[in-house]
């Protein structure tokens, strides 16, 4: 175990978070962000403007901050002064030989975030005077890693705290985690064979509450059968296909045409079959899910209402109704807006467990029933913000290379007319400066097709151009209100920066179904930002790019970043990226697993408890099948034939193989 000494312990730490009206930055319809995050023109730049800018209070409070020399901070329990400088921890494992791509994962983040679901359910049940418990369960398919089971294990213990299996293999995990937790809950949901069912009844043996949830009508004979065969008194749960519907883009987890669970008819339908085979006893659970990330608490309430209704009913069935389980769906704020946005959520955890007890509660209290125990499956929430990944930018590439060179009295005339606007733009003339210039490139575009323009020229035309695009940009900064046209010169003028990572391997969602992660710079924050960029990946994917990023009022499609500096590394951090991105990467290019960190709080500090290294060339080409023993002898037979023909020479043999063997024992990603 390594042990590192905090390197910022000592360090004060800006109070940003804590700042009761930051001034707002403005979205690009009323400027420059990079301007509008300022108080004055002539006023140096702070680490207050970065987090401003970078809305690191909205997403990131209480766990990421900015401190006074302009690092990101890690708070990872917010009870304790302990903080942790993410790019000296950075610099001190790639100093230790592990290179970015790095993951980092802050165990105590989710030790927080259990207390604090746990806290808001306790508040509430208190509050309301609930005669029933809460008992969470963490869904195993949000981050199936080894590391993060055992901790949420771990630190679950004290709330009675369960895990959520999805499949067979996530069974398996549940029951194997939970080896020293006597009477754990574990919800048994997703499709089930004869061999999951019957590995969930054999495991209540074990001392374990393992609870089978009906979300098929054909797994109910098959449950009993299974039952009876092995002399097990089941407990099952029924998963209700609600008529309410969520929000965003799950929203089709409920309703008619949603994948799983029961209609009303199919529920009783389940009822007088379980009466019939008298285990009418054994239904104790009512589940539904309207799905993840739900970012309005309007829906929420809904099928809540909904749900305790059908609870009620089955209860009056004579079904010995135990526990109501209200699926997940509590949202985290991705872009720290506190909107119903999809990226963002309108209400707190606090107002979610009390809307979940008062409900339950009612129509408890109304039917004259008992209150269940109240289970709720909320992943995302629990394990998004303890991920961070940081990587570096390789390289970018700017539009108008070089600065403007005015062309001489011979020049073609568009180059002339080009250089005129360039020279005369104003704030008072911007919006005709564009149409002049774009009319400008546009003829040369077709003078060069037809031959009348050299490449030169051409080549000439397209820097002037960009450069006039850059001029009325600056001229724009500070207009209260911008032509709707010019809205693009953002994007148009974005640099391209090239990061050493993979899209689809660290951040799946963004590519598949657009979702943003906040993105900023992890050091330098004391200095102004004076690029607009998209960040490119290292696959040869066109859709390995981020072009979406979290802004206060809507997305945008440029990230403000600094320049990058000869010799010096640049970082940036990928945050809340904690849930369900490990597990769905994938080998696009075959970059592989990235290098990991497990981060947890000593008594004076933090140790580095575990280093996952990631995977290596040999590793991913053995996923595919392919033998690098094999491959390096067939290199090597090349190689000699080479040789013998005088193609290579015997120092350029040697080296070809080494740098063969090398790279297949290297990191899939960049590491010069």
């Amino acid at each position: 175990m390594t042990k590192l000494l905090d390197p910022s312990h000592s360090e004060r730490t800006v109070a940003l978070a804590a700042q009761q009206n930051p001034a707002r930055v403005p979205s690009a319809r009323e400027g420059s962000a990079l301007d509008g995050a300022s108080t004055t023109a002539d006023a140096p730049w702070t680490p207050e403007h970065s987090a401003r800018l970078y809305q690191v209070a909205g997403w990131g409070k209480p766990y990421f901050s900015v401190n006074e020399e302009g690092k990101v901070l890690v708070r990872p329990d917010p009870d304790r002064d302990i903080a942790i400088d993410l790019h000296a921890l950075t610099v001190k494992l790639e100093e230790r030989g592990f290179k970015v791509p790095m993951l980092f994962r802050f165990a105590d983040i989710v030790r927080d975030r259990i207390r604090r679901l746990n806290k808001a359910f306790q508040g509430a049940i208190k509050a309301y005077g609930y005669k029933g418990n809460y008992q969470g369960v963490f869904p195993v398919k949000v981050n199936q890693q080894n590391h993060l089971i055992q901790d949420i294990v771990r630190f679950g213990e004290p709330f009675d705290y369960g895990l959520e299996a999805g499949s067979k293999p996530e069974l398996l995990i549940a029951l194997a985690a939970m080896e020293h937790r006597s009477g754990g809950l574990i919800v048994c949901n997703g499709y089930k064979d004869r061999g999951y069912i019957e590995t969930a009844l054999l495991a209540q043996r074990l001392d374990r509450r393992v609870i089978i949830v009906i979300e098929r009508l054909e797994e109910v004979d098959l449950a009993i059968r299974a039952a009876r065969a092995i002399g097990v008194r089941p407990m099952f749960g029924v998963r209700a296909k609600l008529t309410s519907k969520g929000t965003g883009r799950w929203g089709k987890s409920s309703g008619e045409h949603a994948k799983f669970g029961l209609s009303y008819a199919e529920i009783i339908d389940l009822v007088d079959r379980l009466k019939q085979a008298d285990m009418l006893d054994r239904l104790m659970m009512l589940h539904f899910h309207i799905g993840s990330q739900i970012s309005s608490i309007v829906p929420i309430k809904g099928a809540l209402q909904e749900a305790s209704s059908i609870f009620v009913e089955l209860a009056k069935l004579g079904c010995d109704m135990r526990y109501l389980d209200v699926g997940g769906g509590l949202a985290i704020d991705y872009d720290g807006s506190k909107t119903d946005r999809h990226t963002s959520k309108n209400y707190r955890t606090s107002e979610y467990a009390a809307d979940v007890v008062f409900a339950v509660q009612t129509a408890c209290d109304k039917a004259g029933i008992d209150h269940p125990t109240l289970v709720s499956e909320s992943g995302r929430s629990i394990a998004s913000h303890h991920a961070v990944l940081v990587f570096d930018v390789v390289g970018n590439n700017r539009l108008n290379h070089g600065p403007p060179q005015q062309p001489g009295p011979e020049a073609p005339r568009v180059l002339r007319d080009l250089w005129y606007t360039l020279r005369n733009t104003r704030p008072n003339n911007v919006q005709e400066s564009y149409h002049d210039a774009r009319q400008c490139i546009d003829d040369s575009k077709s003078l060069f097709k037809l031959g009348y323009l050299s490449l030169r020229d051409q080549a000439a035309a397209e820097r002037l151009f960009w450069h006039c695009c850059r001029r009325i940009q600056e001229e724009m900064a500070g207009m209260k209100r911008i032509p709707e046209e010019l809205l693009n010169l953002e994007r148009m003028l974005a640099t391209i920066y090239y990061c050493n990572f993979s899209i689809f391997q660290s951040a799946p969602d963004s590519w598949a179904i657009d979702q943003v992660f906040p993105i900023m710079p992890i050091h330098r924050l004391t200095e102004k930002p004076t690029e607009y960029c998209t960040l490119a990946d290292l696959t040869c994917d066109s859709d390995g790019m981020v072009d979406s990023f979290i802004d206060d009022e809507e997305e945008r499609e440029v990230l403000p970043a600094h320049t990058l500096r000869d010799g010096e590394t640049y970082y940036l951090g990928m945050f809340l990226n904690g849930a369900y991105q490990e597990i769905l990467g994938d080998l696009h290019n075959l970059f592989g697993d990235t290098n990991a960190a497990h981060i947890h709080l000593s008594d004076d500090g933090y140790e580095i408890v575990h280093i996952v290294k990631g995977d290596s060339v040999g590793d991913v080409l053995r996923y595919v099948q392919y033998d690098p023993k094999t491959m390096v002898e067939r290199i090597r037979r090349q190689a000699e034939r080479a040789a013998e023909e005088g193609q290579l020479t015997n120092e350029q043999l040697r080296m070809l193989i080494s740098h063969y063997e090398e790279s297949l024992r290297g990191y899939t990603y960049l590491t010069d």
